[in-house]
This record gives C-alpha cells, sequence and structure tokens, in this order.
C-alpha cells in the first residue's frame, strides 16, 4: 500500500544518508547490477548507492528519488540498457551531471533532454567491438555451416540412425552486405575481408576510408547481397530497417545476421520469411521484445539464437570495469569524457 511505500522510501532515504556521508568520497548512482571484482572497485574510489544492494526493496526511479534527498546527492550514475535516462529520470535526480552508460547503444537514453538539461553522457565506446565483430562472424558460420544444427542431430543419435546430415554453404565468396559501418561494423568487414567474401555497406552516407561499395538504401544493399549483417544503431530512421521488403529483396538463399537492436528487423516479418522459406537461415543475438522470443524460432534448423551475449568475455568485462570507472574519475575531476556522446550519436 501507498503507506508502505513511503516508509520503504523514508528508510531508503535515510540508509543512503549514512553512506553518502561516509568517506568524503564523491557519491555515485549506481543503476545495474555488476560483479564483485567491479562493485569492488567502485567502492574503492566512489560512495556507491547502490540499487541492487542486499535488502534494498524500491522500484527504481522511487530509489532514484531517495537517492536525490541525500544531504550531498549524487552527481554521476552508472546506468546500463534496462534504464531509460528520459525527463522522467531526470526530474527525479536533479543533482545529477553526468550519466555513464555500459552500453554500447544509445537508444535507452534521451540525449537531447540530456543535453538540455546540461547533463555530460558517456556510454561503452569500443569496450566490445572486437567481441561483438567476433560473435558476428561466429553467428554466420554458425549458420552458414549449420554448426548448432549439425551438433544437435548428433546429440540426438541420428548420425548412426539417420546417415550424414545434409551439407551446409560456405563462407568464402560471399557477398555481405553491412547496415552500419561503424566501430563494430568495420571490424566485422574486415574479418569477413579475410575469408574472401566481397563486402558492400549502408550507412547515412559513404566512408572515404574503405573502397567497399556502398549502397544509399538497403533495398539496394539486399538486393545485391548473400548475407545482411545488422550493425547500425537503433533510432527512428533505423527501426525495422530490415522489413519485408528488404528481405524479399535478399532472396531465399540470403541469411541475416542481427547484433545490433532487435527492432532493427520487423521481428514479425522476419519469422514469416523463414517460415515461408522466402530466407534461407538468421542467427539472431538481439530481439524486438527481450527477453520473449518468438516460439516459432525455436523449432527452426536454420536459426541460430543467443541471449544478447555478443558483448560479454572474461576480457570486455574487465575492460568495462576499467572504462566505466575512467569516465567517472574524468567527470569528477572536471576532464572530458574518455566516451563522451551528443544528440547526434543516434544516427546510422
Amino acid at each position: 500500500n501507498r503507506k508502505g511505500v513511503a516508509l520503504l522510501a523514508v528508510v531508503a532515504t535515510l540508509k543512503l544518508a549514512t553512506m553518502a556521508a561516509a568517506g568524503g568520497k564523491p557519491a555515485v548512482l549506481l543503476l545495474r547490477p555488476v560483479d564483485a571484482p567491479f562493485a569492488a572497485a567502485l567502492r574503492d574510489r566512489f560512495r556507491v548507492l547502490d540499487l541492487y544492494a542486499p535488502g534494498q526493496a524500491l522500484p527504481a526511479l522511487a530509489f532514484v528519488a531517495a537517492a536525490a534527498a541525500v544531504p550531498e546527492p549524487p552527481r554521476a550514475t552508472v546506468i546500463w540498457g534496462g534504464v531509460r535516462v528520459d525527463a522522467s529520470f531526470l526530474d527525479a535526480a536533479p543533482s545529477l551531471r553526468c550519466v555513464v552508460s555500459t552500453a554500447a547503444g544509445l537508444d535507452h537514453i534521451d540525449l537531447a533532454e540530456c543535453a538540455r538539461r546540461g547533463v555530460a553522457v558517456a556510454n561503452s565506446g569500443e569496450v566490445y567491438s572486437t567481441d561483438v565483430a567476433d560473435y558476428a562472424v561466429g553467428l554466420l558460420l554458425d549458420v552458414l555451416r549449420r554448426v548448432s544444427a549439425s551438433e544437435r542431430y548428433v546429440r540426438r543419435g541420428s548420425w548412426a540412425a539417420q546417415g550424414d546430415y545434409p551439407l551446409g554453404s560456405k563462407l568464402g565468396g560471399k557477398r555481405v552486405g553491412i547496415i552500419g559501418l561503424g566501430n563494430i561494423g568495420s571490424r566485422i568487414a574486415k574479418r569477413l575481408e579475410a575469408f574472401g567474401c566481397i563486402i558492400h555497406y549502408n550507412s547515412r552516407k559513404p566512408k572515404d576510408s574503405v573502397s567497399y561499395k556502398y549502397f544509399p538504401n538497403v533495398h539496394e544493399l539486399a538486393a545485391e547481397s548473400d548475407v545482411l549483417v545488422v550493425a547500425c544503431a537503433l533510432n527512428k530512421a533505423t527501426r525495422h530497417i530490415v522489413n519485408k521488403d528488404v528481405l524479399e529483396a535478399l532472396g531465399k538463399d540470403g541469411v541475416v545476421v542481427n547484433i545490433g537492436r532487435g527492432a532493427n528487423i520487423d521481428e514479425a516479418e522476419l519469422v514469416i520469411a523463414l517460415r515461408e522459406g522466402k530466407i534461407a537461415g538468421a542467427g539472431l543475438d538481439v530481439f524486438e521484445h527481450e527477453p520473449k522470443v518468438p516460439a516459432e524460432l525455436f523449432s527452426m534448423e536454420n536459426v541460430v539464437l543467443s541471449r544478447h551475449v555478443a558483448v560479454l568475455t572474461e576480457e570486455s568485462r574487465s575492460d568495462l570495469r576499467a572504462h566505466t570507472i575512467g569516465n567517472l574519475e574524468a567527470f569528477f575531476s572536471g576532464q572530458p569524457l574518455l566516451t563522451p556522446v551528443h544528440a547526434d550519436s543516434l544516427a546510422q
């Protein structure tokens, strides 16, 4: 009930005030779960007001408001993709002047609103880029060569009972269209070049630094590609950038790999295209309504699924910890952020 929630808020505020009064360190609002080394590294340097602390029972926005009520409220916060930073969030925490996101994508942050209020924003920069590029190539190899599907075939005992598994397709020589040739897309292109692939791309404008063929729209790119790799940011222009028409242009032998954001693809149309054989397969690390995944995909042997983990390795986790702390230390010392992002950063 309301009285219970109000009491929790008062208790939480008192606890946060006690935490904020200790140590003489700058306060940081922590709004994402972290592992023990990450938590320890933050607490060595900052007074951490932790949404996920044991015994903390407030919803996120109420916790943010409680943190804002302490005598020396936090001026910086660490968030992840599950936290929406918008006007309501910033209203609840008027003391905040820096948002450090541990995500590479920025679709969860209203950058224009942050800029209007003088709130600096940083993201993970290139921390994940190498690992995501590796993972994209892995997904593509898996789909084309049917690695996961044939592994399941062996485990079921079907090899002995039914004979050889159907052949896959080689990666070398494939025409790969990359949507979004940024930090990650460029690394994917270099890796696939080493396999002998022919690289095409689509982005807001041509890149002078590359010799790959540029396509001004994704439909034309798909029509000239055997594979589409989605590596762009999610914004108004790129939501459902891979739609029914694009999938039909890719064709029945085409493959889609998505390591961008789930909503970059019209998921309902993707399911139909796979079910009806309008494309040959897909490798998907992200989904439109995570953690929900369309049930039809589970039974499709030509689809490889993973749970939004392309960014995660032991090394990237360690790098992220150092990078996040580096951004916070830069902010509190009045230095430029390591990886600042601005209102135009959501452009493809």
